[in-house]
């Protein structure tokens, strides 16, 4: 335990100003983070938190909760739980991850936490990277469990990676650390658990530090990780604008860094990639490649990566609503459009000048319908608002939601910033509506 120790006092620095919020499930992993913090609270005086999630699946989990309350209390400790009465659709450790860690971010900022604990130990470490590696992951995802991770307000950090499950277990029976057992942790139904209990030992007969080893292989592929984010920031910063990539660009770029760029573009679209496989980005980067304007490709959770005009972009799958609105000031149509009156005459696609009398009043702003088409100004005949949007390269998931300004006759008046129809006045001065499209 001593390069545990070492670590929380030296390389942490822990104070007395400190605020520690740790997530225990009243196992032996946790209850052991929780004796030792309690040891080093003597000396330094810091305030811990114990997050306690009874995940509500085990006819043991009221029983733990309670022998926790009551070792919160003797230990002068405070003690939050959460219960889950219900849980979604989706796969039930993903989901019980995603309440896990809104339930300890919401205490981090209740008690101005700088630190979350977690119980993550060496063989923890060993599992996760070996389970990337035969799944496939990214040069991130390899490096398996960082020892801290900054988030946003606080640390997170793992300050068992140091040591196995053996390890945590005898210094638990030797300082008389009361825990509970998971019995799910044995059953070979789970993947990690079958990784533990066939591929652990062999590996443990090999190296008895294997989990060492295997943490100074984590440690390093952080330090390269970190290093190339710097790299690739570079490279992203010029060829990404709004989430769009250039895709000439970065066809000129190394076949590892076009992996990195993507996977950057896509954490920016997911913010979180475990939905994501290696396959995915193989297919993708063959379909930038391969694909010409138009071209869609379906990815998870309903994310569509769309190719328009030398860019690739990405859009969850649209349901259309069909909107239609009186035209007045300060009117923010769906796509985000803002209309605003003017009273001085301006130039541009992105105002229209309006005498009243010429048309059929109010005005209404829609958006595009099939058929539509609109008699240009300064000419003597009509085109279809689909040409126009391909002409101008409006991208196609933009184009069913792209507001048209209508008379009560449905006359298309105006395609803001982009086309003025007939109507729109030539004469100044007998203009009584000017409106402008921001």
């Amino acid at each position: 335990m001593n390069l545990v120790l070492d670590f929380l006092k030296n390389k942490l620095k822990l104070n007395n100003n400190d605020s520690i919020v740790i997530g225990v499930s009243a196992g032996p992993d946790s209850m052991c983070l929780l004796y030792l913090l309690l040891k080093l609270r003597e000396e330094l005086h810091f305030q811990i938190i114990v997050a306690h999630i009874n995940h509500n699946v085990r006819v043991e989990s009221e029983e733990e909760e309670r022998f926790l309350k009551n070792y919160c209390t003797d230990n002068n400790v405070i003690f939050e739980k959460l219960k889950i009465e219900e849980y979604g659709k989706e796969n039930f450790h993903a989901y019980a991850r995603n309440i896990r860690y809104k339930f300890y971010e919401d205490l981090i900022k209740k008690y101005n936490a700088k630190y979350l604990m977690t119980a993550h130990h060496g063989d923890d470490l060993i599992e996760t990277i070996l389970m990337r590696l035969v799944r496939g992951s990214n040069l991130a995802g390899y490096q398996g469990i960082p020892m801290i991770s900054q988030r946003e307000n606080y640390l997170l950090v793992r300050p068992l990676l140091f040591i196995t499950k053996d390890e945590i277990k005898k210094f638990d029976d030797l300082n008389n650390i009361l825990y509970r057992i998971d019995k799910s942790n044995t059953s070979s139904k789970y993947t990690r658990n079958r990784y533990r209990m066939k591929v652990l030992p062999f590996l443990k007969e090999e190296n008895k530090d294997v989990h060492l080893k295997f943490l100074k292989f984590s440690n390093m592929l952080e330090s390269a990780t970190k290093y190339l984010e710097k790299v690739v920031d570079i490279t992203y910063n010029r060829i990404c604008r709004d989430k769009k990539l250039n895709i000439r660009e970065f066809l000129k770029e190394d076949d590892f860094i076009k992996n990195l760029i993507l996977e950057k573009l896509l954490k920016n679209i997911y913010n979180d990639l475990s939905c994501l496989e290696e396959k995915h980005l193989v297919l993708l980067k063959d379909f930038i490649f391969r694909s010409k304007t138009g071209s869609t490709m379906d990815l998870p959770l309903g994310v569509h990566a769309r190719i328009n005009y030398g860019y690739l972009s990405f859009v969850k799958k649209e349901i259309k609503k069909d909107y239609c609105v009186p035209l007045e000031d300060g009117l923010v149509v769906p796509n985000g459009f803002k209309f605003i009156k003017l009273e001085s005459i301006e130039n541009g696609n992105d105002t229209l000048h309006l005498d009243s009398s010429l048309v059929s009043m109010p005005l209404y702003v829609r958006n595009k319908r099939d058929g539509d088409f609109i008699e240009l100004k300064g000419t003597n005949g009509k085109r279809k608002v689909s040409d126009i949007f391909i002409d101008l390269k409006v991208n196609r998931e933009d184009r069913n939601s792209y507001p048209i300004v209508v008379d009560s006759k449905d006359k298309i008046i105006w395609i803001p910033k982009l086309k003025k129809s007939k109507y729109d006045s030539k004469n100044y001065e007998k203009c009584d509506i000017i409106f402008k499209c921001l």
